[in-house]
């Protein structure tokens, strides 16, 4: 016996793979000529040129799956990839939100802040007062 594995190919999958690649390519036809047709629409075309590449995916899969067979370093090799933590560079994702801690909340208030905050209010209810000549002033009763 030798040491190194046997390959063996099993018909029932290398016929599965050809019919596979076979409709996909059968379909593609299919839809360039109804592209072609009176009634065709670029939705055809883009089917036309999509089923092909699903029937590249089939053969690519079916290689893939007699090299993993085989190969078990490559089997390895492959696990060791999708087990290995991917690095994600700086930049590409957003800043995580960050909430205010209880104790910079509680600290006290800026006086400058304050008197913003105030005159900024009392600015809103004029124009409120101005826009409704119902509502209270806010310089109070005159």
């Amino acid at each position: 016996m030798s040491s190194s594995p046997r390959r063996t190919h099993r018909p029932a999958l290398v016929v599965l793979t050809v019919v596979a690649a076979a409709a996909c390519l059968a379909l593609a036809w299919w839809q360039w000529s109804r592209f072609e047709s009176a009634a065709g629409s670029g939705q055809n075309l883009g089917y036309a040129l999509q089923w092909p590449a699903f029937a590249v995916a089939v053969i690519y899969a079916y290689r893939r799956f007699v090299v993993l067979e085989s190969d078990p370093e490559e089997v390895r090799k492959a696990a060791a990839e999708a087990r290995a933590a991917a690095e994600i560079p700086e930049g590409i994702l957003p800043e995580r939100p960050t909430t205010p801690s209880a104790s910079s909340l509680a600290g006290d208030p800026d006086p400058v802040k304050d008197a913003a905050l105030i005159e900024y209010n009392r600015y809103l209810a004029e124009l409120r007062s101005a826009d409704t000549p119902d509502a209270p002033s806010s310089k109070g009763p005159q």
